[in-house]
């Protein structure tokens, strides 16, 4: 049997990997110049920077993208190193302390930030803990088989009924529910600008899901009530080593991976997909196709409209988008560290996350002043800089197009705006810094297959539905972050070995 995937970021690799295990033929056809996607790392005199995924969930070992690389025997490419963030708003600090004072710290010094919060922030931590309790026995369920399976079913309802009436809330009414205080309110729903997604719209179960204490104090225990917490890490030297691990995996077994080629159309014949047709003019034939990459690039561009069921093309033309990224790498020459005690930090610069995304959404850039992150990876790998200087990634989100302007005449200009905002933290980032590479929403673009570049994919809003695995046409099976497995690295790794089970067994 042969199969084609399209797109070599980590869901096309994981589809071929897994594919390959089972003695299929497969082709992988990027069509950038490099493999990886978004999971790339980039390289200029010396210093190396992660394009993407920054302080990792699931690598653990027990964890979703820690059980795929133990299944494929790829587990010992990689080094992980567990750390934590810190997130920093305009009236305090958010760091771990020095000596550790228990799983519950953050909510002790909330309390002394905001007095009259304090049952409140009793009652939001008793939310969060069923929540978690919830997260960790659903992520053993998917896993589970028999008599495993139906005991966690049966243990997992209860728990549900304890978070069920905040099911419909949104983020905006959960934090209403709990708090009167902007500002604290605004510690739990800052990272929602992150995903360019409004508290109003973002569904208010995913609140304790998006600020999990072990993010913020990696020595908080793991084990709670019901499971485990995800913790979180680094991949020593860059996300390159995992893309290289699967990468490898893939040619050990027999697969292939062609860059610089760029698919055109899926060929269709009596709604069955039997192959593809590339830039150049090639057709290749295929019995499976598994294609990654933006729902609007895949459905309407290579397979187009008038192909697939009417309903199912206003789902996708409904669908919204992540905004973008500006991002600027820098190689410096003097240790950063008085200035920002970690590797990764948040800096919010304003208690509206609703007012920032809107106004991000209507085209207007905020020069970083609203909020931007600092991202050191040399600072963990140091290997990562030349010795005795540091990799340096600032970025924030921004706009796909303009309401002024645009990226290509305005993208010196407004990294330079976005560096002087990162120089309030760390001084002297432009003067020493040894060289620089700009990344705007149209250099993001020309690495992915995308009609847009949205930063992580579809904005996580309630009610929305992400194209499922399995598409309309036969033979065609749908991967990635805009797809039903959503986004994240191990959340895009295990929806992708999900869908490519699910497709052996149907074959």
């Amino acid at each position: 049997m042969k199969v084609i995937v399209i797109g070599s970021g980590l869901a096309g690799l994981t589809a071929a990997a897994y594919i390959c295990r089972e003695g299929y033929d497969v082709t992988i056809y990027e069509q950038f110049s490099e493999i990886g996607g978004v999971t790339a790392t980039i390289h200029k005199d010396g210093y190396s920077w992660d394009i993407g995924p920054l302080l990792l969930e699931g690598l653990a070992p027990d964890e979703k993208l820690g059980l795929v690389l133990a299944e494929l025997g790829i587990s010992d490419k990689i080094r992980i190193i567990q750390e934590d963030r810190g997130q920093i708003l305009p009236d305090f600090e958010i760091w771990r302390p020095k000596d550790y004072k228990g799983k519950y710290w953050r909510r002790e010094y909330f309390k002394q930030l905001f007095p009259s919060e304090s049952k409140g922030l009793d009652r939001y931590y008793r939310y969060y803990d069923q929540v978690m309790t919830l997260m960790a026995i659903n992520t053993r369920l998917e896993r589970a088989k028999g008599l495993e399976a139906i005991w966690l079913k049966l243990k997992i309802f209860p728990k549900f009924l304890k978070v069920k009436k905040y099911r419909d809330k949104s983020a905006a009414d959960i934090m209403d529910s709990f708090f009167d205080e902007p500002k604290l309110k605004a510690v739990f729903m800052g990272i929602l600008a992150d995903f360019v997604v409004k508290p109003s719209e973002f569904p208010g179960l995913g609140v304790p899901l998006s600020n999990i204490e072990t993010a913020f104090d990696k020595r908080i225990p793991k084990k709670i009530k019901g499971g485990k917490l995800p913790i979180y890490h680094y991949i020593q030297n860059g996300c390159e080593q995992l893309v290289n691990a699967f990468a490898e995996y893939i040619k050990d077994n027999g697969g292939k991976i062609h860059t610089n080629s760029l698919v055109e159309e899926i060929l269709i014949e009596n709604n069955k997909a039997i192959g593809i047709k590339l830039r150049n003019g090639e057709e290749k034939s295929a019995d499976i196709i598994i294609a990654s990459g933006g729902a609007h690039k895949i459905f309407f561009s290579l397979i187009g409209k008038e192909n697939l069921p009417s309903e199912f093309v206003k789902s996708v033309e409904n669908l919204v988008h992540m905004e973008s990224v500006l991002m600027v790498h820098l190689g410096i020459d003097f240790d950063p560290t008085p200035h920002q005690r970690a590797a990764l930090c948040y800096y919010y610069g304003t208690y509206d996350i609703e007012g920032a995304v809107d106004r991000c959404r209507s085209g207007d850039f905020h020069d970083g002043k609203q909020g931007f992150l600092i991202y050191i990876p040399s600072l963990h790998s140091p290997e990562m800089a030349p010795l005795g200087h540091q990799a340096i990634t600032v970025y924030t989100i921004a706009p796909y197009v303009l309401s002024k302007g645009n990226w290509n005449s305005r993208r010196e200009e407004l990294a330079d705006k976005l560096l002087i905002e990162a120089e309030k933290i760390i001084p002297g980032l432009r003067e020493r810094s040894k060289t620089e590479i700009i990344m705007t929403p149209l250099d993001f673009k020309s690495r992915i297959f995308v009609e847009k570049h949205s930063f992580g994919g579809l904005a996580p809003i309630m009610n929305q539905q992400n194209p499922p695995h399995r598409t309309p046409i036969q033979g065609l099976w749908y991967i990635g972050a805009q797809s039903e497995s959503g986004g994240g690295v191990a959340g895009v790794v295990a929806g992708t070995r999900n869908c490519i089970l699910k497709m052996f067994k149907e074959l």
